[in-house]
């Protein structure tokens, strides 16, 4: 090939040397017409080498069986266009005049539209409180749910709610227009406006109260299982089916913001004061008639005889209000080195808002647990007291801290941590998505809407919802829907690995009294 283009290059230029001579120009010198020729051979050998690369990168692809994209005008041609990805559309809140006197209907604009992930990359599993789905619903795994099982919870349940193509009805027992039965709807309200398409038709019974009501030792082989029924807690007595509670949404009445923009304040409150720079003592603040616990803690507050390290707050909700609350704003809290979690009547919606701070929590034993609870580890994300011994336990705990400052921040970052990154209100909608597919998986039973249920939606709970609800309402509101796969579900537990799991918990915890005990013997003390 070489030779063909300089043969043909060759006459080209006798050519037009010839032509030049005969119109009586003179040629180039010598010297300038070889330097030339030199760029024109560099010029050729360089289209030579593209000439074999070419040749080359055909026969590597050719060789993979695969059509070269560059080189194949057959495999441009028939490579398809991909179809334009549908747009999801706004979520909005259409509230009527305030001159209508009626109430807003609950009318869909358009069915619901299942939207293509965004990303073809496969979702990030869960985090591992995510297992207790299936330990959740393990008692009905043999014989799924019936309506008579439905039926057996009606004296526990709160309310009743059927969900149809993503349309919500329902019918309350009791509780009426309590923020627990309200923002609980609003949050189911959102998992379907967040995920469109995604959550399945289903029927269940929810107790919006504080203790939980399906007692383990009432059902057996002989007696079938227990009913099914939805709540914010329970403890090893009971069965009820975990989800979230009602307050990351908001609570209007204690003034606690919807949980994006509280976590968002917690962040920055952690920030104003250094750990080493805060009260040295463990603090708490709250209602102490709510519980026999709360009394007992009471009696660990400083006094002239006794200083046990903590420092105790009543609260007083009528006053904070007429003050406009401004001495229980939750991200100004984290002032004090060490946050006390006490229970009240059964579990409390503030461990959250304690464990958020980056301060160390002083969990007191409690046997309530709640969805996200399962996922924290005692020595790691808080520190154990024991009940029975809570002054002296807190005592210790301050101490212990406060002369290991480095294992004591360590471990209220590991607290603030779970909670900015494993229980933000994606992972919260995750939860419930998770948690309402796999109990639907179990019904029996086709849902269908019963006579006296009524339809609800955003508009007839927002609406005419009092001022500060609906502030909470319209902050908490999903503004599109998820582009975005949910979390995967991670696998149930093996037995063996939930017992590894309490096993471990439980020596975690044996250990923290075996220290906390010889310190007290050693300082002369006896039970």
């Amino acid at each position: 090939m070489k030779a063909q283009l300089n043969r043909l290059w060759n006459g080209a230029a006798a050519a037009k040397y010839t032509a030049l001579e005969s119109k009586g120009i003179r040629s180039a010198p010598a010297s300038t017409h070889a330097a030339v020729k030199l760029v024109i051979a560099v010029f050729v050998a360089l289209l030579v080498l593209v000439f074999f690369i070419s040749n080359n990168a055909t026969f590597t692809w050719s060789e993979q069986g695969i059509d070269p994209p560059i080189f194949s005008k057959q495999h441009t041609a028939t490579q398809p266009n991909p179809p334009p990805k549908p747009k999801p559309k706004p979520i909005t809140l259409n509230c009527p005049n305030q001159t209508t006197a009626a109430p807003p209907l609950c009318q869909r604009r358009s069915p619901p539209a299942t939207y293509p992930p965004s990303s073809s990359w496969p979702s990030p599993t869960c985090p591992e409180y995510f297992r207790w789905i299936h330990e959740d619903l393990r008692p009905w795994r043999s014989t799924g749910i019936t309506r008579d099982m439905l039926a057996a919870a009606r004296k526990f349940t709160t309310f009743h709610m059927v969900v149809l193509d993503g349309r919500v009805y329902v019918q309350e027992y009791f509780g009426h227009s309590l923020s627990r039965n309200v923002f609980t709807f609003w949050g189911i309200l959102q998992l379907i406006n967040r995920y469109p398409g995604r959550v399945p038709d289903f029927e269940l019974v929810f107790n919006c109260m504080d203790m939980p009501s399906v007692k383990t030792a009432e059902y057996n082989s002989s007696t079938g299982p227990p009913p099914p029924l939805f709540h914010y807690c329970k403890d090893g007595q009971t069965m009820d089916i975990l989800f979230p509670d009602w307050s990351f949404w908001g609570w209007p009445e204690t003034n606690i913001r919807p949980w994006v923009p509280l976590m968002k304040e917690m962040k920055e409150g952690n920030a104003e004061v250094k750990w080493t720079e805060r009260v040295p003592y463990a603090y708490w603040k709250g209602t102490p008639f709510m519980g026999k616990t709360r009394l007992d803690l009471v009696k660990c507050n400083v006094s002239k005889e006794r200083d046990w390290n903590a420092r105790i707050y009543a609260q007083d909700w009528n006053n904070e209000a007429k003050q406009g609350y401004n001495r229980s704003n939750l991200a100004r809290q984290c002032s004090h080195r060490y946050r006390i979690y006490v229970e009240g009547l059964a579990w409390s919606v503030s461990l959250k808002y304690i464990m958020a701070c980056d301060s160390p929590t002083l969990f007191i034993d409690t046997p309530y647990v709640e969805f996200f609870q399962r996922g924290l580890m005692p020595g790691r994300h808080y520190w154990p007291i024991a009940a029975n011994n809570k002054c002296r336990a807190i005592k210790y705990a301050v101490d212990w801290g406060n002369s290991r400052p480095e294992e004591a921040q360590a471990m209220g970052k590991a607290s603030s941590d779970f909670f900015q990154q494993e229980v933000t209100i994606d992972h919260v909608y995750d939860y419930m998505l998770h948690a309402i597919t796999e109990y639907a998986k179990l019904l029996r039973f086709k849902p269908t809407v019963p006579e006296g249920f009524n339809e609800i939606c955003m508009e007839s709970l927002a609406c005419s919802a009092p001022e500060k609800a609906k502030s909470y309402m319209l902050e908490s509101m999903e503004k599109w829907p998820s582009e975005a796969e949910p979390c995967s579900l991670p696998p149930p537990f093996t037995p063996e690995e939930l017992q590894q799991l309490l096993a471990k918990r439980d020596k975690v915890v044996k250990q923290v009294e075996m220290r906390e005990q010889k310190a007290w013997e050693e300082q002369g003390n006896k039970d």
